[in-house]
C-alpha cells in the first residue's frame, strides 16, 4: 500500500465501533457497502437506514470495485519558487452498485478526467495509518 501524498493533506482517521468494519475491509483492500436484510436495496457505508423502506437491518457486502466518474474538479495548489504546482483531483463516483463516493483519484492527469470515466477504487494509506479508499482511472 503507498502512502497517500495529497495536495489536500487527510486528516487523522478515528476508528470507533460504526466505523471498524468499513476501515477492517479497507486495511485488506475491499470497499464495503451496506445491503438492507429488508429490502436487499444497497446503499452507501455511511448509510445505518435503509433509504427505500427506512429498515435499520443492514448487512456489510463488499463492492465490487468499479465506479464511474459523476463530476470532478481539480483543486491546483501554488507553485513554490519556480517549482510544479500539486494538484488533487476530486471526484463524486457512483460505484456499479448505485451508492455515491466522494474521494480522490490518484495517479491520473487532470486532462484524462471526464465525466463517465471507468474508475477503480484503489486503497492508500491516510496520516494516521489507516487505509482509505480513493479511485484510480481503470
Amino acid at each position: 500500500m503507498a502512502t497517500l501524498q495529497p495536495m489536500l493533506p487527510l486528516g487523522e482517521v478515528r476508528r470507533d465501533g460504526d466505523t471498524a468494519p468499513f476501515l477492517d475491509a479497507a486495511k485488506r483492500g475491499e470497499f464495503l457497502l451496506r445491503r438492507c436484510a429488508g429490502c436487499g436495496s444497497i446503499g452507501g457505508p455511511q448509510e445505518a437506514q435503509c433509504t427505500v423502506c427506512a429498515s435499520t437491518e443492514t448487512d456489510w457486502v463488499p463492492a465490487s470495485g468499479g465506479a464511474t466518474v459523476v463530476s470532478w474538479s481539480v483543486v491546483h495548489g501554488k507553485a513554490v519558487d519556480g517549482a510544479y504546482a500539486p494538484h488533487t483531483i476530486t471526484v463524486i463516483a457512483q460505484f456499479d452498485e448505485g451508492p455515491w463516493w466522494w474521494s480522490q483519484v490518484v495517479g491520473a492527469d487532470p486532462q484524462e478526467m471526464e465525466s463517465g470515466s471507468r474508475l477503480i477504487v484503489a486503497f492508500e494509506a491516510a496520516h494516521g495509518g489507516e487505509a482509505l479508499p480513493v479511485f484510480r482511472l481503470a
